[in-house]
């Protein structure tokens, strides 16, 4: 399970705040951000094994996050990639036209997921779910997104991590000293408070460890008002390595 929190246009100088830990199979190889495509330009870390992507960022400011959703059957490894889905949604000019793009496809042809989209005006969650994609528009503030829905507080780590989210949005001028800011995002990723899921009976720690199966990689991403990308990247869990300035579609 992968842990993204959104902060959208709560910081008067960065409209878009994307905190994000990427949970997957420590042997499934993968790549740090890259250029994924030319036109548009587009940013983010690739999936080696199916040539997608889990977080990426295109040159008109659009973010798309990529979880996988729970289901109750195991995903069906002939349906296509997901993270060629979130890949093809940053073709887009637009999270509209993103959007419309995500529900109009096949929810067959997709394992379930969820997909973040959002840009400095809005943002919006596709759901893969119950044989049907819709969306949830997200209102400004403060959002976590795992494998259940947004928001949602059956969740372990979102019922446990949320309030800590939301009192850095308490501060607006948090973001005055980017440095710190940078600082407490990666402490509340870091976080190895372990909740269990009763219905799974898994570990819940945002910053997970498990063997074969953990927290791979994190990254941090703030589309500024003035129109700046600053992109972050730490190549391993957040509580061990240490966040770089990682590639933006760009240059402002």
């Amino acid at each position: 399970m992968c842990t993204l929190a959104l902060y959208l246009r709560v910081f008067p100088e960065f409209p878009v705040v994307v905190a994000a830990n990427r949970d997957e199979y420590l042997t499934r190889p993968a790549a740090p951000p890259v250029l994924l495509c030319e036109r548009p330009r587009v940013v983010g870390g690739k999936d080696l094994k199916a040539g997608g992507t889990w977080l990426a960022i295109n040159e008109y400011g659009i973010i798309a996050g990529l979880l996988n959703r729970r289901s109750d059957t195991l995903p069906d490894p002939e349906r296509r990639s997901r993270g060629l889905l979130c890949l093809d949604a940053l073709r887009h000019r637009s999270v509209d036209e993103a959007l419309r793009f995500v529900v109009a496809q096949d929810p067959e042809r997709y394992n379930p997921f969820n997909l973040l989209l959002a840009s400095r005006q809005e943002a919006a969650v596709a759901h893969n779910r119950q044989g049907r994609i819709d969306a949830t528009m997200l209102a400004p503030g403060t959002h976590l997104l795992t494998n259940l829905d947004v928001d949602d507080f059956e969740c372990p780590r979102i019922s446990r991590s949320f309030d800590r989210f939301a009192a850095l949005a308490a501060q607006p001028r948090a973001a005055d000293n980017p440095i710190q800011m940078r600082q407490r995002l990666a402490a509340l990723l870091s976080d190895h408070s372990t909740q269990l899921d009763p219905r799974t009976g898994r570990p819940n720690s945002l910053c997970l460890h498990m063997g074969d199966y953990g927290t791979r990689e994190s990254s941090l991403i703030f589309l500024s008002a003035n129109g700046r990308i600053e992109h972050y990247f730490a190549p391993g869990p957040p509580c061990t390595s240490v966040y770089v300035p990682a590639p933006v579609p760009v240059e402002k």
